[in-house]
């Protein structure tokens, strides 16, 4: 019930979506009694909607994800494993076309050419199906031959095709890989999504070292906002932020993570949060 839930809803959490609802809403009235109603409720939603758009809050909103968690550090050695999070494949176009057809999200698939290189026995592990309600094509169902076209050799790639959600893929990857204690597995998603998959994976008791790529903003956070170079650019930018901060205020709201809002944990081990959920000792 939650997952198809939050797919309905999950259409609210954007800005963008609500405002033009709005503006539909506000044109109709206008041929109703309700015109005067009809035109204040428009001209609101298009107001809101420039300044959205070229203003830079939804910058400033991503930036503040995607500090969250600092690149990762290579000075502690080789990890056991690497898990990427789907996302960046769109598996329906992908079955149309016969080719695989890489989203906004193409870092967290391209980004395990030079891990892999760099990590030789390094388990490659993708968690990911479809994020359809009423199903399709699997993301998993289109990694092997990418990587496998990136020289990656095919007993390295470990796939789960079952998990729909964020939730869906910590737990599944956990029953999947059963991590051993003192493992150290990287998790790869997009920058701005690494707060809300790190506290579910911790809230799994699935303790993973955080490897954020995808950056939206350009990440001078003592710089003076600037206006966003397209409309366009300044909703999708507000769109992804409120989609998180709404995603990380449900998920703790209904337990799936300890943590409003998860950083890094603290050195040495788990921090207090992730302690209370069977984290890695």
């Amino acid at each position: 019930m939650f997952f198809f839930l939050s797919k309905f809803l999950a259409f609210f959490t954007k800005p963008s979506n609500l405002l033009f609802l709005l503006a539909i809403i506000g044109l109709v009235l206008m041929v109703t009694r309700y015109a005067r109603a009809g035109r204040r409720i428009l001209v609101t939603a298009v107001i809101l909607l420039l300044v959205f758009g070229i203003s830079p809050l939804g910058r400033q909103l991503v930036l503040v994800l995607e500090a969250r968690f600092p690149p990762w550090d290579s000075s502690r050695g080789a990890p056991d494993g690497i898990i990427v999070l789907g996302g960046a494949i769109s598996p329906d176009v992908s079955a149309a076309r016969g080719e695989i057809a890489l989203g906004g999200a193409a870092e967290r698939m391209t980004v395990v050419a030079d891990l892999a290189r760099r990590y030789p026995n390094a388990k490659i592990v993708f968690s990911g199906g479809t994020p359809a309600i009423f199903g399709g094509p699997r993301e998993a169902d289109y990694v092997r031959p990418l990587w496998e076209s990136f020289g990656i050799a095919p007993d390295r790639i470990l796939l789960e095709r079952d998990s729909r959600n964020t939730v869906e893929n910590a737990v599944m990857t956990k029953e999947r890989l059963k991590p051993k204690p003192g493992e150290r597995w990287l998790l790869v998603t997009s920058s701005w999504h690494m707060p809300r998959a790190i506290g579910v994976f911790r809230k799994a008791g699935f303790e993973v070292e955080p490897y954020p790529v995808d950056w939206i903003s350009e990440g001078d956070e003592l710089g003076v906002p600037s206006l966003s170079e397209s409309f366009a650019g300044g909703l999708h930018a507000i769109d992804n932020a409120s989609h998180e901060w709404v995603g990380m205020l449900v998920y703790w709201l209904t337990g799936r993570t300890s943590e409003l809002f998860p950083g890094p944990a603290r050195p040495g081990g788990c921090d207090k949060a992730s302690a209370a959920d069977n984290c890695r000792r």
